[in-house]
């Protein structure tokens, strides 16, 4: 059973401005939930780094009764547009869900959700008010949403997410399933990986019925960052550090999310998900040459010049997100190993490693179709040449 709510139930910044207005005095006395920054003093040495504190509270709904049954397939995704979140959408839709997407208004219309099937409803994790609406009559969320590269990181990712987990348990939503990212906890250093640590921490302290699920890394991603630039033969970008990531096709993510959702003994569980094998950035251009046939343009950039530019860009203070990012990118490109052993989480599962794409596997279909198109599209070129 879902419960129906009231504003009075909600948080302040949640309500809408006329409601707000009405607890003004209430809400000057509760500091909005946001993570703030501190330097934090090894004992005996220096301020040597910035960390995010959490101080947000988790809200706890009163006076609610029970509303309407709410079904267990009705599902809201967030971050619906992106790599991943595009793929738990197609995989709800195949297997019967229904499914609501949370867009942000946008000039370019999410058309191709609402061609699938998904009902799509725009609202704004920036702007708290707008989120309500979207959660009425949704059993699940499924949260792949994160911030665009020209945003604050903390506005989407920490105060936006703050706000949709109040609202979802304000009002009742039954399973909340968030993506992290893996070994987030080790490195609070990176502004990223410390909000995902942190959200993580919010979600298991509000009570709802959650599934964590950390990830190490996409197999999409290589598509654009090595495969295309090879095929083009324009320079490939990498670094001289020896990082190995478990790169996992975005579809199995999908399919393995839904399995865990169904699941409970995957309730209020933390998991990773990896691929069949940890890549260093040479192996993964190596994989690529081969696939395309020809030599990688390969300009290396020296993980020393990452962190003497982080440095720089901390000076000042338009270029703070700049310098965020590459924190992420600094430990990329460490040595650093993104992958976790993924016996136990098949178990729990029941799941086949062999069901598992591996990244060799996924290269060559790629490549082989890609080369097919040009091959093919070469052929016709010729025919429609005219010779006088």
């Amino acid at each position: 059973m879902a419960s129906s709510t009231s504003l009075s139930s909600l948080p302040s910044q949640l309500t809408t401005p006329a409601a707000r207005r009405s607890s003004t005095a209430r809400a000057r006395a509760r500091p909005r939930p946001r993570p703030f920054l501190h330097h934090a003093s090894p004992k005996g040495g220096p301020c040597c780094r910035l960390v995010l504190t959490c101080n947000a509270q988790t809200v706890v709904p009163t006076s609610i009764a029970q509303g309407t049954p709410v079904r267990p397939t009705s599902i809201l995704v967030v971050g619906a547009t992106g790599t991943l979140g595009r793929q738990v959408v197609r995989r709800a839709l195949d297997e019967g869900y229904d499914v609501r997407c949370l867009v942000r208004p946008r000039p370019a219309p999410a058309d191709f959700l609402r061609d699938w099937g998904a009902t799509v409803v725009n609202a704004d994790l920036s702007k708290p008010e707008t989120i309500p609406a979207t959660l009425v009559g949704i059993h699940t969320v499924i949260d792949c949403a994160t911030g665009r590269p020209e945003e604050p990181i903390r506005t989407v990712d920490w105060e936006g997410k703050v706000a949709l987990i109040q609202c979802a348990k304000a009002m009742g939503i039954q399973k909340y399933v968030f993506y992290s990212i893996h070994n987030c906890d080790k490195h609070p250093e990176v502004p990223l990986m410390e909000i995902k640590h942190c959200t993580e921490k919010f979600i298991q302290d509000t009570g709802l019925d959650y599934t964590i699920i950390r990830l190490c890394g996409f197999m999409q991603g290589l598509i654009g960052q090595y495969a295309v630039p090879i095929l083009e033969e324009k320079s490939v970008w990498g670094t001289d550090a020896p990082t190995r990531i478990a790169y996992m096709d975005t579809q199995d993510v999908a399919r393995l999310t839904f399995i865990a959702m169904r699941n409970e003994k995957a309730s209020r569980k933390l998991l990773t998900f990896a691929g069949p094998r940890a890549w260093t950035t040479q192996e993964v251009i190596t994989l690529c040459e081969r696939l395309a046939g020809q030599d990688a343009n390969v300009t290396t950039v020296p993980v020393a010049v990452l962190r003497f530019t982080r440095q720089l860009t901390r000076f000042f203070q338009w270029t703070n997100d700049v310098a965020d990012r590459l924190a992420f990118s600094e430990v990329l490109s460490s040595d650093t190993i993104f992958s976790a052993p993924m016996n136990d989480t098949y178990q729990l599962l029941g799941v086949e490693s062999k069901d598992i794409l591996t990244l060799e596997k996924y290269l060559q279909d790629y490549f082989t179709n890609i080369l097919k198109k040009l091959k093919d599209l070469k052929a016709q070129s010729k025919q429609t040449d005219i010779f006088f």
